[in-house]
Order: C-alpha cells, then sequence, then structure tokens
C-alpha cells in the first residue's frame, strides 16, 4: 500500500513523463478549478468504450507491466 505522498509524487510522475511539465500543471488547474467529479467522468468516459475495449486495454497494460509489488524484485 502506497502513502498519499508516494502517490501523488507516482501520479505527477505520470503526467509529467506523459503531457510534459506545463500541460501536467494545466490538468492539475483544471481539476481543481472545476468542480471535477472522477467518479462521474470515468462512468462517462468507460460507458462510451466499445464493448471489450477496456478489457483488452488492461490485459496489454498488464502484459507490458506486469505487477510485481511493492518492493519486491520478481
Amino acid at each position: 500500500m502506497y502513502s498519499t505522498a508516494e502517490i501523488m509524487n507516482i501520479g505527477m510522475e505520470c503526467l509529467i513523463e506523459n503531457l510534459g511539465i506545463v500541460e501536467a500543471e494545466q490538468f492539475i488547474s483544471a481539476i481543481k478549478r472545476e468542480n471535477f467529479d472522477y467518479t462521474k467522468w470515468q462512468r462517462v468516459y468507460y460507458d462510451r468504450m466499445p464493448a471489450g475495449a477496456f478489457l483488452d486495454a488492461a490485459e496489454k497494460y498488464g502484459e507490458t507491466h506486469p505487477y510485481k509489488g511493492k518492493g519486491r524484485e520478481v
């Protein structure tokens, strides 16, 4: 289990890696500025996915990012 600080650091690293520092900051600002409800957004986002798309994406992700557990070498 990760601490809140660890999750925030990992999240920011992901945002910066994928968006760049400026866009990552814009994303954080937009989330804070808007009355953003992640649960509602997620529901709308996934409801729009074609049937099976989420499972396909999860399987592909799992193949390239196998879970090793926190602090475990595999």
